[in-house]
């Protein structure tokens, strides 16, 4: 089933690597999407592809990147849209 689902991930996430680290899991399990920082200090995630996919990179993010702490995940479903073409690191 494809399906859409939106991440705010709290923690030491910034200046860790971690938009990175999620593009490259997200990539390998053929998540549409993107990454960006947030001016709060958490990092946000939107992703598009095969349920069982989203489910595995939010296991992944709850890891983290060498270096980040997560400390919490929010984690919001969203209606499928179809919009999003590959994964990219947005730059504030």
């Amino acid at each position: 089933m494809t399906s859409r689902v939106r991440f705010f991930v709290s923690g030491k996430v910034q200046g860790v690597f971690f938009r990175s680290f999620t593009k490259s899991e997200a990539t390998s399990l053929k998540i549409n999407g993107w990454v960006r920082n947030l001016r709060d200090r958490r990092v946000e995630i939107l992703g598009e592809g095969n349920k069982d996919a989203l489910d595995e990179l939010l296991s992944r993010i709850r890891e983290g990147s060498p270096g980040s702490i997560v400390e919490k995940v929010d984690v919001i479903w969203e209606k499928y849209v179809g919009d999003l073409n590959g994964f990219r690191i947005i730059w504030l």
